[in-house]
């Protein structure tokens, strides 16, 4: 029962996904992805219940099937985190499967009761093919995690280069979505067996689909009814197309190699972004991202955070936190704030979240807020 609730709601998230309007190329591979658990949980349960022996032809054809789930991970990953779609090249990616199809031709043209035999017989005759098989699905597996998790991590170094708050760039549900297909990944290493395996696939489908109805926008056509976030994410998706390319350019190359910036120019552009701190305290905007800033300057957003990077060795993301961090500080001395709470304070600086302020301030003065204001003695309310 417990196989065949994770293969009725593995399909029924494929049907959400297959029927939501306006599918993004994420949206598409995710049904894909999930119609082949589906049918790889349906073979597995045929063979856990002996049910095998009445469906032959599906014999062999669940072998390979691990091979997919990395490569259908990382490009999920990959659609996720770049505004450009994923080439036809990308379809490489699941060369492995094939090669294994092709491997397994002599299986498939046995007759049914000679597969039957094979199987009641723990693979006999085919035991360098299932070795071989298990060696390069868990060499698949753990390469395409990685590869998942160092998509992820420069995805986020991107969105600093370009935000001060990344609170609303969700990247939760993908990073909750690599963890656990690394549990996965952890069961077959362990060598625990088939029925644990499935069983965590199982309770992992459960997760997806847990999580992803929770996530707005995953399994349905919801929108967040906040039109900031909305502003900043298509802010995010117009900037981040250059520096995407100006990353895969500059690759292996000192960076702002080939910028034409002279240090006059820099330091004149420096100092009219002082200046706007100073006066107009622009980093009290808890939105304010390098693509609006850059305008205030009149610069190309490149531009400016070659300056920041150059004169605070900072990437932006932590040069507007810090500026927060010192205003922070400067409000909490003042006894006339003291009637004020911490987070009162923290808001007026532009943080837009208890944990977004907790983790900065800690970063910065390598103390928690409250420890900062204990060791100079500064009551808040």
């Amino acid at each position: 029962m417990f196989y065949l609730a994770g293969i009725f709601i593995t399909f029924f998230l494929s049907v959400l996904l297959a029927g939501k309007k306006g599918k993004s190329e994420a949206d598409k591979i995710l049904t894909l992805w999930l119609l082949v658990i589906g049918f790889h949980l349906i073979t597995f349960y045929l063979y856990l219940s002996g049910s095998y022996v009445k469906f032959p032809w599906f014999l062999g054809l669940e072998l390979p099937l691990p091979l997919v789930h990395g490569p259908f991970l990382f490009l999920y990953t990959t659609a996720l985190t770049q505004v450009r779609k994923i080439k036809t090249i990308g379809l490489l990616h699941f060369l492995p499967i094939a090669v294994t199809y092709i491997l397994m031709i002599p299986f498939f043209l046995l007759t049914f009761d000679q597969k039957i035999s094979v199987y009641q017989h723990n693979g006999v005759g085919y035991e360098w093919l299932t070795s071989s098989v298990f060696i390069a699905i868990v060499l698949s597996g753990v390469s395409y995690v990685i590869l998942s998790f160092l998509k992820l991590r420069q995805h986020k170094f991107n969105i600093e280069k370009q935000f001060s708050n990344t609170a609303r760039i969700n990247l939760i549900w993908l990073r909750y979505l690599i963890y656990g297909t690394s549990v996965i990944w952890v069961v077959v290493i362990g060598g625990l067996g088939d029925s644990y395996i499935f069983a965590t696939v199982v309770i992992y489908v459960f997760f997806i689909g847990y999580f992803g109805v929770k996530q707005v926008g995953i399994f349905s056509n919801a929108h967040s009814d906040n039109p900031k976030s909305e502003k900043e994410t298509r802010l995010y998706i117009d900037t981040l197309q250059d520096d995407l390319k100006e990353t895969t350019q500059s690759f292996a190359k000192p960076k702002y190699q080939r910028s034409s910036l002279t240090d006059e120019e820099a330091k004149k552009i420096h100092g009219q972004l002082y200046k706007l701190m100073v006066n107009e305290k622009l980093f009290k905007d808890p939105d304010i991202n390098l693509g609006e800033l850059a305008n205030k300057v009149e610069v190309h957003s490149n531009t400016l955070s070659q300056v920041i990077n150059s004169f605070e060795n900072k990437t932006f993301y932590d040069y507007i936190n810090g500026l927060r961090i010192d205003e922070f500080k400067a409000l909490a001395a003042d006894p006339g704030n003291s009637r004020y709470t911490l987070l009162s304070l923290a808001f007026e600086c532009g943080f837009n979240s208890k944990t977004a302020f907790n983790r900065n301030f800690k970063k910065a003065t390598g103390l928690s807020p409250s420890e900062y204001l204990n060791k100079l003695k500064i009551n808040l309310a």
